[in-house]
């Protein structure tokens, strides 16, 4: 397998964290991007105590100029980027009723508007490579769930922005694709455990019910999906959307 130089945005935790290491694992240099260097620091540590090459580079992809650095960052010490991984986000839940505009525009900009810069930034070095790999992250929140108007939006988006890069940039070698996550245990849903007044526990249970393999997704499941459609096998594979649930969606 040919080694890349892949970037993961918000990869300091949970299913970013999981699909920087996969990516190293699977021979690939890795830039692991998050909003604080120091966190991020700690999973390009570990990849690099483990044989693998990292870097952490801390960035807000929903800034302009900050997300262009760091692409060229990652291009000048680990060389010219061909994958990119728009995983960076945020949660702001409430009812609508209760949502500000702020809170909107906050989920908005750190899901939509980072992918966006992102992978303009990234688009020219893999046009001149003639070979690309961009993977959005969605989610079945995508498909609506109460209290995420801001999040579904912004997650139903990212799966237009996927399948418009893939119109937009095949006749490249540039293959984009879209993984959208059921419930994974994480810290996001940890945190949402804990603004419901729930026991994580409880919580975890109670979601492996309603899913058909009977338990909760982990991040490894999500990285798993990503690494394949950034594999030189998934080549003809583009504009798609995998949810990664434990069962159907559509």
């Amino acid at each position: 397998m040919t080694s890349r130089t892949a970037i993961v945005t918000g990869a300091a935790r949970g299913i970013g964290a999981a699909t920087a290491r996969r990516l190293a694992a699977d021979g690939h240099a890795v830039a692991v991007l998050d909003l604080a260097e120091d966190q991020a620091a700690g999973v390009a540590d570990d990849i690099n105590a483990k044989g693998g090459k990292a870097i952490a580079i801390g960035a807000d992809v929903a800034d302009e100029a900050a997300a262009t650095a760091a692409v060229a960052r990652a291009a000048a010490e680990l060389g010219p980027p061909q994958i990119l991984v728009n995983n960076a986000g945020i949660l702001r839940d409430n009812l609508l009723f209760k949502m500000s505009a702020a809170d909107w525009d906050a989920v908005l900009g750190v899901h939509l508007r980072g992918a966006f810069l992102m992978t303009r930034a990234v688009q020219s070095s893999m046009v001149e490579a003639g070979w690309g790999r961009i993977v959005n992250l969605s989610s079945t929140s995508a498909l609506g769930n109460r209290g995420q108007a801001n999040y579904a939006a912004a997650k139903a988006g990212m799966q237009g922005l996927t399948k418009t890069l893939a119109i937009e940039l095949g006749k490249f070698g540039i293959t984009a694709n879209a993984v959208a996550p059921g419930f994974i245990e994480t810290e996001m849903t940890k945190a949402t455990a804990e603004r419901v007044g729930v026991p994580f526990a409880d919580f975890l249970a109670h979601a492996a019910k309603e899913v058909p393999v009977g338990r909760v997704g982990q991040p490894e499941d999500i990285a798993a999906a990503v690494a394949f459609f950034c594999s030189e096998e998934a080549g003809y594979v583009s504009g798609q959307v995998l949810y990664v649930a434990g069962g159907p969606k559509a």
